[in-house]
């Protein structure tokens, strides 16, 4: 099993190499958060011009992820996102198995409609054993609304594995080990973490962009 491990993660940093390279400039060191912005536009919440990005790395199925989603998400979505102090960016670290990826694939077939949020809370409200079969999968989004012809043919025809695979891969890359891993601009902070960890780095990180501005 350990064996498996180590080789499951040294493909996962072959394919973050892979991923990042051909982005960088030269022989220049790439800095993480030019690494996390190279992924392109992921499904946001909050104003993009904030002083502080948390990016966060998850998979639906893991149960420390559900427990950030139940009880700290909400409590950044109270405060410091809805004051304009953090943008926060969701990110797949699809590490627990096929159900992983299945479950990825639906919130970004779910996004395509515009229903990546309701989608992945309607994920983690339903995880747990077998949830995330393609019937299921296929359900939750005739439950929400989705217009299912489209829904079905994204989910079928896999068209978002390869984007799953680099957001995992980069994950991995950036020093990612266990799910969730946050990046608050641009530093890691692992594990399902009390709110009140998240407001202690994100006064940090608000202190020193008032002192850079002050600077200028």
């Amino acid at each position: 099993m350990q064996a498996d491990r180590q080789i499951f993660w040294m493909v996962v940093v072959w394919l973050a190499v892979l991923v990042i390279l051909p982005r960088s400039a030269g022989s220049r060191s790439v800095s993480v958060e030019e690494t996390l912005a190279a992924l392109g536009n992921g499904p946001t919440l909050g104003t993009t011009v904030a002083p502080v990005t948390i990016v966060e790395f998850s998979d639906f199925q893991c149960s420390f992820c559900k427990k950030f989603w139940a009880d700290t998400l909400p409590r950044l979505k109270e405060t410091p996102i809805k004051k304009g102090q953090v943008r926060f960016i969701y990110r797949h670290f699809a590490i627990l198995g096929k159900h992983s990826v299945e479950a990825a694939k639906g919130a970004e077939c779910a996004r395509e409609q515009g229903k990546f949020w309701k989608y992945h809370d309607k994920l983690f409200s339903n995880q747990g054993g077998l949830a995330f079969t393609n019937a299921k999968l296929k359900r939750y989004a005739q439950e929400m609304g989705l217009e299912m012809r489209p829904f079905s043919r994204c989910l079928d025809s896999g068209k978002y594995v390869k984007k799953i695979e680099g957001e995992t891969a980069v994950a991995a890359f950036l020093g990612a080990r266990g799910t969730p891993t946050f990046f608050v601009n641009g530093r890691l902070l692992a594990g399902a973490q009390p709110f009140e960890v998240f407001q202690n780095v994100i006064e940090d990180e608000l202190r020193k962009s008032s002192s850079k501005k002050k600077g200028r």
